[in-house]
């Protein structure tokens, strides 16, 4: 094992921390991510989230569009052009990634005519363990998780429902399922070496007395890092104040009990491009793609 700046990783690994800004502090200043939006549905609704298409909220689940694959893998060569340190394609909805086929399609995609370029999935896991081998196949070496909960009674209060295989689960028993599909996913990809980062959003008077359980098990299960975000109160958890500084600090120190934490989350959007420290190319992206801003279901 050897120190990639806050996270140890496998040597193996290490070349990807060093690129990837998101996994790494110092990379946030001097590597750039570009974020495709191909996902546009999802398969769990957390209380927090409200997905939506605009061009003026900065925050997750948001996006000026949606792409096909076709479209998300032809950007890339734009997205270069406005900032050659990207280093990583990455896909984080404004959907799950998952619930749809388009991200492993658009990473295929990517992975043949830049295969040195990372590539990089976000998903709240339920369907992870499913799909981790064609992700790899496809490229994927870095996953993030959003696990919010590992005690049920916990996770019926953040996840209002969940659809899986078909089938539409509430309450307790959603907060089962999801549960334990992460940490089977999380499981999988650890034993195929990829680096794994768990989101946690940080609920006050839901999940912040939580943080320190959620960290043991992930990393029992083989996570690499955690990012602790802050709610930003809406949809359900309008009402809901976001944790202030005492309260992020207090939840990442204990946090950091079992894994280093990652502290330069910019709270991207689906579509984000750019050097994440030195402020967001989305507009020139989009704005010189010719891609109409439309939202498509799939």
């Amino acid at each position: 094992m050897s120190c990639c700046g806050s996270i140890k990783v496998d040597s193996r690994l290490e070349h990807i921390a060093n690129r990837h800004p998101c996994f790494s502090g110092e990379a946030n200043m001097k590597h750039g991510r570009l974020h495709l939006p191909v996902s546009p549905t999802c398969n769990i609704q957390c209380k927090f989230c409200k997905r939506s298409i605009n061009k003026l909220e900065n925050r997750p689940g948001v996006s000026q569009t949606v792409l096909c694959p076709e479209e998300a893998s032809s950007l890339v060569s734009k997205a270069l052009e406005l900032c050659p340190e990207i280093t990583v394609a990455g896909i984080a909805g404004p959907g799950d990634t998952l619930a749809t086929p388009y991200a492993i399609e658009t990473f295929r995609l990517i992975n043949e005519k830049y295969p040195d370029m990372i590539n990089c999935l976000s998903t709240n896991g339920l369907l992870l363990e499913r799909y981790t081998d064609e992700l790899y196949s496809a490229g994927v070496r870095t996953v993030t998780v959003t696990v919010n909960a590992v005690d049920p009674d916990v996770q019926k209060e953040i996840c209002s429902w969940i659809v899986y295989d078909g089938v539409k689960y509430t309450g307790r028993e959603a907060a089962e399922i999801l549960i334990e599909a992460q940490k089977r996913g999380i499981r999988k990809l650890a034993a195929l070496d990829m680096l794994i980062k768990i989101n946690i959003v940080l609920i006050p008077g839901i999940n912040d007395f939580h943080i320190e359980e959620i960290a043991k098990t992930v990393k029992d299960c083989g996570a690499n890092l955690i990012n602790i975000i802050p709610l930003i109160p809406q949809h359900e958890l309008s009402e809901v104040s976001a944790p202030t500084c005492f309260q992020l600090n207090e939840a990442r120190t204990a946090a950091e009990k079992y894994l280093p934490v990652f502290r330069h989350c910019q709270h991207c959007r689906a579509d984000a491009c750019g050097i994440p420290g030195k402020g967001d190319l989305s507009s020139l992206l989009y704005k010189t793609s010719g891609i109409p801003q439309t939202f498509s279901h799939g």
